[in-house]
């Protein structure tokens, strides 16, 4: 092949691949890169504790005050699950696949923090259920709902 020929190939590619990053946001883009992270020290058996409370930790405030709130309610009412971090979230495992997490409002900049559930939570209910809730404060009455949906959702 003549050097024309891989230069114009080269200069397609490249443009390609600018085309398609652009599909993402700069937060989705952040947030396959920790995933990218995580995958490598879930490999490497890293303890995902210790990474979930370094996630927590690097929260504000009232967010940091919450996940800290919800990971002991989730520790107390699903010990089953175990802590790690997922897309850069704190989020809890069964068998390694995560059944709940903690999206930070702050880190997506967006209104309220979300306590989250994935398809491996059981919590199924007809024909139609929710996966996810808003937070913008946990009260007694939260910590109640909480409580019963990760014990419902680990059953």
């Amino acid at each position: 092949m003549s050097p024309t020929k891989d230069t114009q190939k080269s200069a397609k590619k490249t443009t390609a691949s600018a085309e398609k990053s652009e599909r993402f946001s700069d937060f989705e883009r952040a947030a396959m890169k920790e995933r990218a992270q995580e995958i490598k020290a879930e490999a490497a058996k890293a303890d995902g504790e210790s990474a979930l409370l370094a996630k927590i930790a690097e929260m504000e405030g009232a967010e940091r005050a919450m996940a800290e709130r919800l990971h002991a309610i989730i520790k107390a009412n699903a010990p089953i699950l175990s802590p790690k971090t997922w897309y850069g979230m704190p989020a809890w495992a069964k068998d390694d696949k995560v059944v709940c997490f903690f999206q930070s409002a702050t880190k997506f900049k967006t209104r309220y923090a979300t306590l989250g559930f994935s398809d491996e939570a059981k919590l199924d209910e007809g024909d139609m259920w929710s996966t996810s809730f808003a937070l913008k404060k946990l009260t007694a009455a939260e910590e109640s709902k909480i409580s019963a949906l990760v014990k419902k959702a680990v059953s």
